[in-house]
């Protein structure tokens, strides 16, 4: 357990922060939200009290979740001895090709998803990784 002292909590909290507002840009207007809500065939005019509720409570995990997230990648990156920015993101992009597109690939396949919605989700987590990876990296 003596690797935990070489994390940065601080970096940790930033990389989930970064992941949440980006997770907010990615899926707003702005960005992906009209043709991610069309691949889930969401109406965004339907939406009541309880899918506002849901989306809350899926603003909260995903925060959560960045934070657990960020976590584990600093053990990728910390045991791949990754101290510069581009080795940081390296580690991250690895880390997003094995355990975020290949098993949501499979997924969308199965399910009978549009591409489009496997390019949309994981891209945000692409971007995500990747500038969080180089983060944990150089900041110690």
């Amino acid at each position: 357990m003596h690797h935990l002292h070489h994390f940065n909590p601080l970096a940790i909290l930033v990389c989930a922060v970064f992941q949440w507002i980006l997770g907010d840009l990615w899926y707003s207007p702005v960005l992906f939200a009209k043709p991610w809500m069309a691949a889930l065939k969401i109406d965004p005019k339907a939406m009541d009290a309880s899918a506002r509720k849901s989306l809350i409570l899926g603003m909260i995990s995903s925060f959560l979740g960045g934070i657990l997230l960020s976590f584990v990648l600093a053990h990728s990156i910390l045991w791949s001895n990754a101290e510069t920015f581009a080795a940081g993101a390296f580690v991250a992009v690895i880390n997003w090709v094995g355990f975020i597109a290949a098993p949501a690939f499979a997924q969308g396949i199965y399910e009978h998803r549009p591409f489009r919605l496997f390019a949309i989700n994981t891209g945000y987590w692409f971007v995500g990784l990747l500038v969080s990876g180089g983060i944990l990296a150089t900041w110690h």
